[in-house]
C-alpha cells in the first residue's frame, strides 16, 4: 500500500512550519527561538522544583490508580483537564506559559493534554510520526509541552525526535502494523533520512521540552525496571482553527481569543474520573 500524505483528505489544512519571530524574547533566549526555528525543539527548560516535581508525580500516582479502578490504562488520560482541576492548574501555570508566549505571542489556547506514561517493561512503542498529521487543525502552529513526571532517560524510552524534520512540511505516513506494537497508528519510514540526527529527550522530573507539531518524533519500549510518564500540553495562538469540534475542548490560558472561535472551559472543581463508555 503506497504512503499516505494526508490523513483527512476531506479539510483545508495548512501544514507547513512558520518560524517564530520574536526579537526580544522575556524568558527564552535568541539562540533558543533559533533552536527552535531551526532545529524543531526547546529542552530541557526548568520548571518546578523538586518538591513541586514530587507532588507532580504524587498526584499522577493517584489519578492513575483511580483511573485504572475505573477501566482505564495508562494512556487512556488524555484531554483530562477539562475533568480535573490539577491538570488544569498545569496547563495554566505561569511559568510554563511564559516559555510558550516567546514562540506564541500573548494569547495562548491550551486544547489539549495527555499523559504518556510507560510502565516499566512496557514492549509498545511510539512510532516515529509528525502530531499534525492526526490533528484537525490549521495552520499547523501547535506547541506541545512535554513535561517530565518522572525522569526520562535514555534505557526508559525517552521521546526522541529527528532534528530539522519539522522544516519538510508533511511527510508520508503509512497505517502501522501490528507487529509494530505502535501505541498510535500512523509510522514514517527511513526517519533519519527526513533530518539531522536523532535527539533523545533526557530530561529530570520537573523539567520540560517544547516542540513544533511538524516535527518527527517517537520512542522506544520501556525496557528499564522504571517508569517514564511525561504530561504533553498542546498549545496554539487564537488564529489556529479546529475542525470537528476540537474548539470544544479549550482553555484560554493567557490573554483572550478574540475571534470567540475557541470554547474556555471553566477550571474544574475538584477531579472527575470520566466515566469509560
Amino acid at each position: 500500500m503506497p504512503a499516505m500524505d494526508n490523513a483527512m483528505p476531506e479539510l483545508e489544512r495548512q501544514l507547513e512550519f512558520r518560524p517564530t519571530v520574536n526579537e526580544d524574547p522575556a524568558h527564552l533566549d535568541p539562540r533558543q527561538i533559533r533552536r527552535f526555528n531551526e532545529e524543531g525543539y526547546v529542552f530541557p527548560l526548568d520548571v518546578f522544583a523538586a518538591d513541586e516535581a514530587a507532588a507532580n508525580r504524587d498526584y499522577f500516582d493517584d489519578l492513575m490508580a483511580r483511573s485504572a479502578a475505573g477501566g482505564w490504562d495508562a494512556y487512556s488520560i488524555n484531554g483530562w483537564h477539562k475533568h480535573c482541576a490539577a491538570i488544569h492548574d498545569l496547563v495554566t501555570e505561569p511559568r510554563i506559559l511564559d516559555y510558550v508566549q516567546d514562540l506564541l505571542g500573548e494569547d495562548l489556547i491550551c486544547w489539549g493534554t495527555h499523559y504518556f506514561c510507560k510502565l516499566p517493561g512496557d514492549t509498545r512503542q511510539v512510532s516515529w510520526h509528525q502530531d499534525a498529521s492526526y490533528w484537525p487543525l490549521t495552520p499547523s502552529r501547535t506547541v506541545t509541552v512535554w513535561l517530565a513526571i518522572d525522569d526520562a532517560e535514555e534505557d526508559n524510552g525517552p521521546m526522541t525526535v529527528i532534528a530539522g524534520s519539522h522544516r519538510r512540511g508533511q511527510i508520508p505516513f503509512d497505517r502501522s502494523a501490528p507487529e509494530e506494537e505502535n501505541v498510535l497508528n500512523q509510522t514514517v519510514s527511513s526517519p533519519d533520512s527526513h533530518g539531522k540526527a536523532q535527539v533523545p529527550f533526557v530530561m529530570k522530573a520537573g523539567q520540560i521540552s517544547l516542540h513544533s507539531d511538524l516535527l518527527l518524533h517517537g520512542s522506544n519500549p520501556n525496557w528499564s525496571d522504571r517508569r517514564r510518564c511525561g504530561l504533553t500540553m498542546r498549545f496554539v495562538p487564537p488564529e489556529v482553527k479546529a475542525y470537528n469540534g476540537w474548539n470544544r475542548n479549550a482553555v484560554i490560558c493567557r490573554g483572550a481569543d478574540a475571534s470567540g472561535h475557541w470554547v474556555d472551559n471553566p477550571r474544574p472543581d475538584g477531579d472527575m474520573i470520566p466515566t469509560r463508555g
